[in-house]
């Protein structure tokens, strides 16, 4: 099977906070920007990735949406309830370092797991829960 990962998707409620978090904080490069419709799509990625990109999307993006399912959403995402993604680095502390030098959220510390990586653990403005890992073996 040729399958690939092309795009995921992070709700977010303020795209120019997210743009400042993802691209300023985080070096990922902006691919496209585009409003449809009175809603923000923003699409970032890593250069060191040119075929996989994070949209950051209204948080209740979806027109079948019903208004109260748009409402839970909001919710959930002020709450810090909705799943982000985990990103590699080659070295998990001085991510740390640069990030909570921005003042982001810290959730978690750097720390050794059992299962051969060492990581860390964020919110972005929105809320999301992003994890940073270093393969160190295990």
């Amino acid at each position: 099977m040729d399958l690939k990962l092309h795009q995921c998707f992070i709700a977010v409620d303020d795209h120019d906070k997210a743009l400042a978090f993802y691209r300023d904080v985080l070096g990922l490069e902006v691919r496209n920007d585009v409003g449809f419709e009175g809603m923000r799509w923003v699409t970032v990625g890593s250069p060191l990735q040119p075929d996989v990109e994070i949209v950051l999307e209204p948080p209740a993006a979806n027109p079948d949406a019903s208004p109260g399912d748009r409402q839970a959403m909001a919710e959930l995402l002020a709450k810090g309830m909705l799943r982000g993604v985990i990103f590699t680095t080659a070295d998990c502390d001085d991510l740390f370092d640069r990030v909570r030098a921005a003042g982001v959220d810290v959730i978690q510390e750097p720390m050794d797991q059992p299962y051969g990586v060492r990581d860390c653990a964020f919110r972005d403005p929105a809320g999301n829960l992003l994890r940073f890992m270093e393969r160190t073996g295990g």
